[in-house]
């Protein structure tokens, strides 16, 4: 299956950045971008691909343990930028955004014990995608309004299993559906 390691912000983060949304989505040209729904909004912490199904228990454990191991944290939405030259946008985090770093390093490397081939590690960069565009796009207004965003704090308190299930149909603008599989309490037991 097809899994990634994730913080889900809380239902007041997510309606604060899907105001933020609809303000964008009245720029010019926002037609021409792919705009990332409710339900995908996530920070993800490391993305494994497909999982072996017997890799998936000691991966399980592995990132139970990782979340044990992290205290409760703090967060909000904020700010935004751009990859790949307008062809990702995103918000960002402020708050313990070295803690959300530390959580992430750690669920990779849960995943490079359990046996998951994980590639080249890259710094993390804390980021939630609000849309994507195939083609490069100059989004510089996009991220301007961004840049003034600020959500409110919220305490970040588990770390989340979640599968992707890819869309299937073909039709335009069809997207993934996720599925949080297992949660972990941060801090729990330690």
């Amino acid at each position: 299956m097809r899994l990634f390691a994730a913080v889900l912000p809380p239902e007041h983060a997510v309606h604060e950045l899907a105001v933020e949304v609809a303000e964008l989505k009245r720029l010019p040209g926002a037609e021409r971008l792919r705009w990332t729904n409710r339900p995908g909004w996530h920070f993800t912490l490391a993305f494994f691909g497909e999982v072996a199904d017997d890799l998936v228990p000691d991966l399980s454990d592995r990132l139970a343990r990782a979340a044990r191991r992290t205290a409760p944290f703090t967060l909000a939405l904020c700010g935004g930028g751009q990859f790949g030259h307008g062809k990702a946008l995103w918000t960002g985090a402020s708050g313990e955004v070295d803690t959300l770093r530390l959580l992430a390093d750690r669920a990779e490397a849960a995943a490079r014990k359990a046996g998951v081939p994980m590639g080249e590690h890259r710094r993390y960069k804390a980021h939630l995608t609000v849309a994507r565009s195939r083609d490069s796009f100059d989004v510089r207004p996009y991220v301007d309004l961004l840049h003034r965003f600020t959500g409110r704090t919220w305490t970040v308190s588990e770390l989340v299993l979640v599968r992707s299930n890819l869309p299937r149909s073909g039709l335009p603008g069809e997207q993934p559906r996720y599925e949080a599989v297992a949660r972990w309490a941060l801090g729990a037991g330690s």
